[in-house]
């Protein structure tokens, strides 16, 4: 009475699961002490770490290709600079500050100035051009176009970035210059009296024109990068901006911008360096004239890499040795303009992270 069958039965198999691994041991002649009890989870121990297993060799070769990226830049490095200086020791004037370039001459004189200042000059005017067109574009493509518009116009602005430079310099030279003419001529009937629309012409193959090309150019990286840096904004950030009452525009300007800050300064960046190696199609726009002068819609301008392609042909020992010292110049700039780049990035993400 009082004895309840359930929970006796229960006792009695709690005290067998108790005593059941020493029976076991008793009855078959094992000691307790050397049964070993199986790991916690219920599965088998992790297999043991090989020395050359495939996570080590993955590994080796991440570092080796990381490291490859480095030699070859260093690699790179070395060549120009075993090949530009003694060009630059055989250079009768300063290299860094004459305007003029006659390497072929018994008395070598040429210097990187005008080429230097065409480069940058032609890239900024590009940049100034293609990225607010470019961000533009990307912020339909990603937030206002339907998806039957985005998907087929996207891919066409991805399809542009592999058109050949050869093709984007013939276009500008044989159709795109008569354009840029008359939009030259009219820029400086009315605006003459700012300096960079001055003078008195002719105008065509000028500075305007290969900044216009370039810009044609680096549109779609820009475009694309920032496209798709536009579409990893968190769909949270937007959400909330519109549940506050924001309008569309207002939500872009206070969640999709600043989260994709960093994302744009790295596409516009690389659209800078886009612009400042191209070759073809800047020999085939520029007028080739060596002057430093801020006028943009004058015959004239040149740069490192369309001096390059336009002057190797002809140079002799000491003309291709000042030809690669020029591009360790732009070697320099490109190097700069990319750890500018990353370190605005860095300082950019380092901000948003403490403000998380």
């Amino acid at each position: 009475m009082g004895d309840n069958p359930s929970r006796s039965e229960n006792a009695t198999a709690g005290d067998l699961g108790v005593t059941g691994r020493h029976a076991r041991g008793a009855g078959t002649g094992v000691s307790p002490s050397s049964y070993e009890e199986p790991p916690f989870g219920g599965g088998g121990a992790l297999p043991k770490k090989t020395r050359f297993g495939m996570e080590a060799g993955f590994k080796g070769l991440s570092v080796a290709a990381g490291a490859m990226v480095l030699v070859i830049i260093v690699a790179i490095a070395v060549f120009l600079i075993s090949k530009a200086v003694p060009a630059i020791n055989a250079d009768t004037e300063n290299f860094l500050t004459f305007n003029q370039w006659f390497p072929n001459e018994t008395q070598p004189r040429f210097g990187i100035a005008v080429l230097a200042f065409g480069t940058v000059l032609t890239s900024i005017i590009a940049l100034l051009v293609a990225v607010p067109i470019a961000l533009g574009i990307a912020l339909f493509l990603s937030h206002y176009a339907p998806k039957r518009l985005a998907t087929p116009l996207g891919f066409v602005i991805d399809l542009l970035a592999a058109v050949p430079s050869v093709v984007f310099g013939l276009w500008g030279r044989d159709v795109f210059m008569e354009p840029v003419r008359n939009f030259s001529a009219w820029l400086n009937e009315y605006f003459g009296w700012i300096p960079i629309f001055g003078g008195d012409g002719p105008f065509g193959r000028s500075v305007l024109l290969g900044s216009l090309v370039l810009a044609i150019m680096v549109l779609p990286i820009v475009t694309s990068l920032s496209r798709e840096v536009f579409m990893q904004t968190p769909g949270m950030n937007e959400e909330a901006a519109l549940a506050l009452g924001a309008t569309k525009w207002e939500m872009v300007r206070t969640a999709v911008l600043p989260y994709g800050k960093p994302g744009v300064i790295a596409a516009v960046m690389l659209g800078l360096g886009r612009a400042l190696g191209e070759t073809i199609a800047l020999a085939l726009t520029l007028g080739v004239v060596f002057n430093i002068s801020f006028n943009i819609i004058e015959n004239g301008g040149n740069s490192i890499a369309a001096n390059i392609a336009n002057a190797f042909g002809e140079a002799n020992e000491t003309g291709r040795g000042a030809l690669i010292a020029s591009g360790l110049v732009l070697f320099a700039i490109t190097l700069v303009v990319n750890m500018a780049a990353r370190a605005i990035i860095y300082r950019r993400r380092e901000f948003r992270d403490s403000a998380a």
